[in-house]
């Protein structure tokens, strides 16, 4: 049968290009603003002016006012970058959502992005001052509790504030697919149409909740361009992640990497009070720019290795999506879909896969599955 080409096109490499770069100047802008606000000592005078505000002994009220501040002189900084991304889009013809639409989406952003900071600073330096010294770990113990709150309201409380979603009407494709995540070992709360076409050209489809909230959520441009066979090789594949307790395991392993990451801060914080008076104390918020740079380098040192392991978890629920169809046809089909709507790089260098890239690669999910036809043939696959 034919195929698409595997190799990207011109489009798909500036696209994805420009996309890096556009990542990487907003985490450059993120650490410059940090490195500038403990440099310059202005960390300090935002905190005075957040204690006079708050009328010099609310340590709550202070405390969200200095988040407050950070938060809108960060997106005041960063604005030029999200108004070029949304520019792309555009450019390249992979997005619906007008001007106006794009600033709502902003606004609601900007307030839920602050709700849950003030959230985490609050209770951060809430446990400092509470257990000034075990605070790293009772820290740990909540912020991973918070984790798993979040990934279960995720779908009910988070994702109706930016999409609309209703139940899926296609009563066979729903009973199709709840039959193979039952197949799976996990009991979901509905199959769900997300309007992703009111914004976007793109199409997706995930497993999103955990427990009561657990739910399949289909993308309308999915639906729209997919065939049921399609869209069961892809639902297959998100499937696979929990038949494997991807799930479970990922959770594992943020749970090691915030424990190192609230090990690490505790000695930074004790260092830069006692060593060198940069602060009043550790549960001065004055630091909270040394916690946003301490734990944002951790995370840019830490990402090729997260980035191997989430490859390595893709391709095992791919293989879990092979075994679970009549034919890898369709995930063929779908995947090479996918690219094309996406603008996704098919073939990315081996650098970039490395470094950027959570998922392996479309060119090598295709071989792989061609790979795995061959020493596993299907009633329903072409010979």
């Amino acid at each position: 049968m034919n195929e698409p080409p595997l190799t990207d096109s011109p489009q798909a490499r500036r696209y994805n290009r420009i996309s890096r770069r556009l990542g990487l100047a907003d985490l450059g802008i993120g650490l410059g603003l940090m490195l500038m606000l403990l440099l310059t000592d202005w960390t300090r005078v935002i905190r005075d002016f957040s204690y006079r505000l708050a009328g010099g002994e609310n340590f709550v009220l202070a405390l969200l006012i200095y988040v407050f501040v950070l938060a809108v002189i960060g997106k005041l900084l960063g604005f030029g970058l999200d108004y070029y991304s949304f520019r792309l889009e555009h450019e390249y013809q992979l997005s619906n959502q007008r001007w106006r639409g794009w600033m709502w989406d902003q606004f609601k952003a900007f307030w839920v992005g602050f709700g849950m900071s003030v959230l985490l600073a609050e209770l951060l330096y809430f446990v400092i001052r509470k257990a000034p010294q075990a605070w790293w770990i009772v820290a740990w113990i909540a912020f991973m509790v918070l984790y798993v709150i979040f990934a279960q309201i995720a779908p009910v409380i988070l994702f109706p504030i930016f999409y609309k979603y209703q139940t899926l009407n296609n009563d066979e494709l729903r009973e199709r697919l709840t039959r193979l995540s039952e197949k799976a070992g996990t009991q979901v709360r509905g199959v769900y149409e997300w309007m992703l076409s009111e914004k976007s050209k793109k199409a997706n489809a995930a497993l999103m909740g955990l427990g009561a909230t657990r739910r399949i959520v289909l993308s309308d441009t999915l639906l729209a361009s997919y065939s049921d066979d399609e869209i069961e090789a892809v639902l297959a594949h998100e499937l696979g992640h929990h038949y494997h307790r991807h799930i479970v395991k990922s959770f594992a392993v943020q749970a090691m990497i915030t424990f190192i990451g609230f090990w690490a801060l505790k000695i930074v914080l004790r260092w830069s009070v006692i060593n060198h008076n940069w602060f009043i104390s550790q549960y001065d918020f004055a630091n909270l720019p040394l916690v946003i740079l301490l734990t944002t380098m951790l995370s840019v040192v830490l990402m090729p290795v997260l980035n191997a392991y989430s490859r390595w978890n893709e391709r095992e629920a791919d293989r879990y999506a092979w075994n679970s169809i009549p034919s890898v046809e369709p995930f063929i089909s779908a995947m090479n879909k996918l690219a094309e709507q996406n603008l996704a790089e098919r073939e990315p260098s081996r650098w970039v896969e490395i470094l950027f890239h959570s998922h392996p690669p479309i060119a090598k999910r295709i071989a792989d599955a061609r790979e795995w036809q061959s020493r596993h043939p299907q009633p329903g696959s072409a010979s």
